[in-house]
């Protein structure tokens, strides 16, 4: 019972088990994407079974098109304080599978929310230089950097050629790494466009193109799959717009476009993409690079010391 965070192979995840109701459930983070709930957990043996399942859509000989069901599961256990595990992902050809060994560690119960007003803060950094990229690495140095400095402006601009070919871009990292903090800085989005602000490299902020969109957190301004927007203050796409956020004793506040619209919420675990499933250490600012265009400028962090 409880949250874990899932330390899997080049990447991270989040798994939760509570009681509902008296029987078993549980959400699912896996590397990427958001958090959903599983189809079926429970416990047997000794062993924790957690199914989730997907569909596809293949074709058959004749032209015509079935769906067909995929069950992926993981098999968890307790050992030595902590859970081990392993995955198994058929393949969506139904020929094979994928099998994915990790271990999980319990998620120490969030802190009571913290008192903002009480903070002491250190000297404000600035992170980005307008001239060059100093300070700045690809998070997979194997991927194409598409982040260039225009006019004292950070832009991403990660163009597929016409060929067919596919590039890799990758995701934008601070070379320094930071625990609690203030973070300000001004974006601009191009219409149909995403990418997304990782505090720590693990808590994606979104930045996407969703104005007059439901407020939902996949949504400008959410803590991505986690936490919603309380009130829609995104400007439209192709105006530059501000994010002010504090990350605190693991709850988060973000104000878009001077308008509060997260207050001091406690963050419950890692999202999609993020480059470790450990909340204890300090971690890297990181934008996201492999999604669309996105402009960035006067990016201060400011760091917390109490």
């Amino acid at each position: 019972m409880g949250r874990w965070a899932l330390h899997l192979p080049g990447g991270a995840g989040w798994l939760e088990v509570h009681d509902r109701n008296g029987f078993l459930d549980a959400s699912l983070l896996w590397y990427g994407g958001s958090v959903l709930p599983v189809a079926n957990v429970n416990v047997s043996g000794g062993v924790l079974m957690v199914s989730r399942v997907s569909s596809v859509t293949r074709k058959t000989q004749d032209g015509t098109e079935r769906r067909h069901t995929i069950t992926n599961r993981l098999e968890i256990k307790p050992k030595d304080g902590m859970l081990v595990g392993t995955g198994y992902f058929p393949s969506r050809s139904g020929i094979g599978q994928n099998v994915v060994e990790f271990t999980a560690t319990r998620i120490p119960d969030l802190p009571p929310a913290p008192d903002l007003s009480a903070i002491e803060y250190g000297e404000a950094i600035a992170l980005f230089n307008g001239v060059d990229l100093s300070g700045w690495s690809l998070t997979n140095p194997d991927q194409t950097n598409g982040f260039v400095v225009e006019d004292g402006v950070l832009v991403n601009n990660p163009v597929q050629p016409d060929n067919g070919a596919h590039i890799r871009y990758g995701n934008l990292r601070t070379n320094a790494t930071f625990e609690d903090f203030n973070l300000k800085l001004d974006f601009n989005i191009p219409a149909g466009s995403n990418s997304g602000v990782y505090l720590r490299g693990i808590y994606e902020i979104q930045v996407s193109d969703s104005y007059g969109k439901p407020l939902d957190s996949h949504n400008m301004g959410g803590l991505y799959s986690r936490i919603a927007p309380s009130t829609n203050a995104e400007k439209p796409a192709g105006e530059w717009q501000s994010y002010d956020i504090t990350l605190y004793k693991r709850h988060l506040t973000v104000v878009l476009n001077d308008i509060k619209i997260i207050d001091n919420q406690p963050v419950l675990g890692v999202t999609g993409g993020a480059l470790t499933a450990d909340e204890s250490k300090p971690g890297p600012l990181y934008l996201q690079g492999d999604h669309g265009r996105v402009l960035y400028r006067n990016m201060v962090l400011t760091p917390i010391t109490n």
